[in-house]
């Protein structure tokens, strides 16, 4: 009986812990001063602002107006698998990309200085250590789609 009860509290704890992460990821969500969250120590997410060599991504540049390429970028997420646009600013748009197995969450943003023909990206795991490198992949891959759409 005091097996079933220490795996009991060990399945108690390792939720907790997982709510406790899940809710420090998702308040670094949104900008500060025109800046997106830097990325926590864990090598699962990426930041085109102020990155450091493991987390550093560079941001997504477009030749259009800025109006033109979130209009673009909004599509291109729109076809990404798994992936829902949560919100959507006159200068920032954040969307969420489920996993297909594990259903795991992962929430990437992209800010449009004014100033500037590029958008600053941040693509991170809400949960977990390593996520095998699907951030980075992900906002390369919406990059090449931007390319190819020519904006």
């Amino acid at each position: 009986m005091s097996r079933f009860i220490s795996i009991i509290i060990g399945i108690i704890i390792t939720l907790s812990s997982s709510l406790i992460f899940t809710a420090s990821a998702v308040a670094a969500i949104g900008l500060d001063n025109g800046h997106l969250a830097a990325c926590p120590s864990s090598p699962n997410c990426v930041v085109s602002q102020d990155g450091d060599e493991k987390h550093a991504v560079e941001p997504i540049t477009y030749k259009s107006d800025r109006a033109t390429a979130k209009e673009t970028l909004l599509k291109v997420l729109s076809v990404v698998p798994r992936t829902e646009v949560i919100e959507d600013t006159d200068n920032y748009i954040y969307a969420e990309s489920t996993s297909r197995i594990f259903k795991f969450v992962d929430d990437a943003e992209f800010y449009f200085p004014e100033d500037e023909n590029i958008i600053q990206v941040r693509s991170a795991s809400r949960v977990g250590e390593s996520d095998l490198g699907v951030n980075r992949r992900r906002i390369e891959q919406i990059r090449l789609a931007m390319q190819d759409l020519g904006v």
